[in-house]
Order: C-alpha cells, then structure tokens, then sequence
C-alpha cells in the first residue's frame, strides 16, 4: 500500500524531440504540456530512449510501405525506459515508482489490442489495431510519455536503465528472429549487419544466449566489435563480391551452408546475396527493412526453394513474453548493448551519423 502511495513533482512542461523538416534529417527541441492519463494509461517519466535505425526510415519519410507521410512536430522513437509518476483511473497493474519500459512488449508497437487473431496467437507485432511508436503516435524521445499499463514492460533491478533502452527493441527484435529461424544449438547462423545496433545483439544473443555457430557479415571496420560480441568467423563484406562470398559461407560451413540467415541490415543487395548462404531446409529471417522503392528479394527462384526447401520468413519484432526474456538475459549479462549516451539536442548528428553508415552498435539518448 505504501508503494502507491508515492507521489512526484511534476512539471506543467517538458522537452521533447521532433521531426519538424520531415523527409530530411533535421530534428527539433520543443516545449510541449505534459499530458494526464486517462483510464488505463500511466504517464511515465522517461529517462532513456534508443535510437533506431527505423526512426530515421520514419523521420525521412523513406519507406515506401507507410501509408502515410510523416507529419512536422512527430515524435519519434520507440525504445523508451523511465519510472511511472502518475496513474490513469483503472491502471492498477502497475505502481508509481515503477521503472518500465515503454513500447517493450512489441517494441515499436505503443499499442496491442490483445484480442484480434494475430495478438491472440502472441504475435503483436501484426496487430490488427496496433498503435505505433514515433509513427503517428508519440514516441519516446521526450521526457514524458503516456502508456497503456498493459503494455510497459517491468525493468529488472539489476539492469541499467541505459542498457535496457535497445533491449526493447533492437534486442527482442534479433531474439525474436532467432528463435523463428528454427536453428538449433551448434548450427551455423549468418548475422548480415553483424556490426550494427540490431547486429551485434543478434550476434550476442546467438552465439551467448542459444549457442549457436555465428558468422558475421559487415564493414571492415566492424570486425573487431563483431567477434568481441562472439561471432566464430568474420567475413568483409568489402573484400568479397558476391560469388565469392558466398562460396566463403560454404567453406566456413563445410561446404553446406548456413542453417539460416538473419538479414539486420537495410540492403536490398543484403537480401540478394543471402539465399545463397543457406544450407538444404535452411530459413533466410527478413529484419531489416530497405528504403526507397520496393525491391522483391533477388534469387528467390521457386524452383530453388522447392529443391532445397528453402525458407523465407518476416519477423515482425517480437511479443511480450521475449522482451521479458530478453530483458533478462541482459540482467545476467548474456548481452550487453555496445553504446554510447548523448543528449536529446544530439539527436540530429546521431542520425547523420547512421545515415552515413560509420555508427557502431547503438545510440542511447539521456533524457534527464
């Protein structure tokens, strides 16, 4: 009962992050009423939000597959973590004081009904109602921030609120992919992107967490942080075409393949080379989201897929249960976010910094 009882100071304002140019890479800081909850919700103080890769697609209005343009003054970002200050009529599953993360459960999804036929089969991600984060919906770069209480996700005490943040997406999302590709333990996996924010916890969580057989792709550059992240083999991505990177795949492999191939990174051409990474029955997981126009995946021949038996699946984040798991696998330290903290005014370079291809591992934004 004492727990409940705690009460916070807060502001009539605070600050947030905007797209105010959207279609370029221009953010804004702005001054915005803090909002009251209402029946079901909780307004959370948010004191870390993640940076995505997917709020730069959002930001510069480059997906093609959005239905709608970006609006000026959108909020974005969908990795949010902070403690509840106040509670909505009816929003008793949580407390105030409680540190959770926002947008946990299904990462980029703000909301889930629960009851359509993709939520009751525990996938939200394809939620038919679904609300999404920083996409006509506010996101999480600013300081506080409304919630289903359904919804949060709990933090576990012994993980830093800087580290939980791309636990909530970029982390469920990998282990999610993970576990459809249906690979098992001492199989091989290909990480394509194994050097980037989703990558490198795709390759920790692998190798560290279901002890499976990495191999990563990307930049030169990268090498380093992808085997300290427990990849076996690492392979330039500069250094081969694509003929002879696959065939490199298939000696690292044996001369089999991969048992599958999980695709990180926005490259259409990622998605052209990976059908010939995988083994017989093996599955290529489809992550990363290339922008611009829409391009088929190259290669995928039916006759090919008839005769190796070949996979092609879409993973669409993650549900509840993984960002729990996930989250605990942090806690353990399992996986751990290669990141770096900058502050909400940064939030322009940061993106500068992604769209130009030199980041490595994840951006965090402190936002106390």
């Amino acid at each position: 009962a004492e727990a409940t009882q705690k009460t916070f100071d807060i502001p009539k304002t605070y600050k947030a992050a905007v797209y105010d140019k959207p279609g370029t890479i221009s953010t804004q800081v702005v001054e915005l009423n803090t909002p009251d909850p209402g029946p079901g919700d909780v307004l959370v103080r948010l004191t870390h939000s993640g940076v995505c890769h997917s709020d730069m697609g959002v930001m510069e209005n480059s997906w093609r597959g959005l239905p709608y343009p970006t609006q000026p003054g959108q909020i974005g970002g969908h990795e949010g973590v902070g403690v509840v200050h106040k509670l909505g009529p009816g929003s008793g599953r949580v407390k105030v004081g409680d540190r959770v993360g926002i947008k946990a459960s299904s990462p980029w999804i703000a909301y889930a009904c629960g009851a359509c036929p993709p939520c009751l089969e525990g996938r939200d991600g394809v939620c038919f109602n679904q609300k999404i984060s920083g996409y006509y919906h506010p996101g999480t770069f600013q300081q506080y921030a409304l919630a289903p209480a359904n919804y949060v996700t709990p933090i576990p005490d012994s993980l830093s609120s800087e580290d939980a943040a791309p636990m909530l997406c970029a982390g469920v999302t990998t282990y999610s992919a993970l576990r459809k590709s249906d690979a098992k333990s001492g199989q091989w996996v290909v990480i394509a992107g194994a050097g980037g924010g989703l990558g490198h916890l795709a390759t920790q969580i692998g190798s560290r967490g279901m002890a499976m057989r990495i191999i990563g792709i990307d930049h030169g550059s990268k090498e380093s942080l992808v085997k300290e992240c427990g990849a076996e083999v690492f392979l330039d991505i500069t250094k081969f075409d694509d003929k002879t990177l696959a065939e490199e795949v298939k000696k690292v492999t044996g001369g089999l393949g991969a048992s599958a191939v999980i695709v990180c990174t926005a490259s259409n051409n990622a998605y052209a080379q990976a059908l010939d990474f995988l083994r017989f029955g093996g599955t290529l997981v489809c992550v990363g989201m290339p922008e611009g126009d829409m391009v088929p995946i190259a290669k995928a021949f039916p006759a090919m897929m008839v005769a190796m038996e070949h996979n092609i699946k879409g993973s669409a984040v993650g549900n509840q249960r993984e960002a729990i798991e996930v989250l605990e696998m942090a806690a353990r330290g399992v996986v751990k976010t290669r990141l770096r903290i900058e502050k909400m005014d940064k939030l322009t370079e940061v993106f500068q910094e992604m769209s130009e291809g030199k980041m490595q591992g994840r951006v965090v934004l402190d936002l106390q």
